[in-house]
């Protein structure tokens, strides 16, 4: 085994990334306090051709020197938005009929594994501060909740792995 060049790896340029046809799923990052962890999900989002993040709240937003150090680029490639109101922004994606699912522990919430993607449908995921998680008020207004099942001591991820996580989940199910 060798490990590829970076020449090898067929890399899109920016155009051709604005060009391609993408997963229909919208990130919403609602009141993330790191910059880190913002760089982050946009690099994932890069990698996995997301449609759009929406930033909310107080989450940064590019240009900035911290997100950069983790986006690695990718805010010049991934479509991005800010909002102030996550509320707003569930309920117009709602009117556009994409389906909103927040991603947190709640009753009733659909373990990441039994959810099934419907093809023909757009969702958008809603991922909360990285100590307070959703909202209870945007929680209510989803649609629905995947949990990613957790069984060690500790219940909590940090927001850029539980967003790798259910993006590479539902990713497949959309290329499968």
């Amino acid at each position: 085994m060798r490990k590829l060049e970076n020449s090898e790896l067929e890399r899109k340029s920016v155009e051709d990334f604005k060009k391609s046809e993408k997963t229909p799923l919208i990130l919403v990052l609602d009141d993330i306090r790191s910059l880190h962890n913002i760089g982050s999900v946009f690099r994932t989002a890069d990698a996995f051709l997301i449609e759009k993040i929406i930033l909310c709240g107080i989450t940064a937003t590019p240009p900035n020197k911290e997100i950069h150090k983790t986006a690695l680029g990718a805010t010049e490639t991934v479509t991005w938005e800010h909002h102030e109101n996550v509320l707003a922004v569930i309920a117009d994606l709602k009117k556009e009929n994409i389906t909103t699912l927040a991603i947190e522990q709640v009753e009733s919430s659909i373990f990441l594994q039994d959810f099934k993607v419907d093809k023909t449908q757009k969702y958008a995921l809603i991922f909360g501060n990285e100590v307070y998680g959703v909202a209870q008020e945007a929680v209510a207004l989803c649609d629905g909740c995947i949990e990613i099942p957790q069984l060690g001591t500790k219940h909590s991820l940090n927001i850029s792995v539980s967003a790798g996580i259910v993006v590479w989940d539902l990713f497949k199910q959309f290329n499968h």
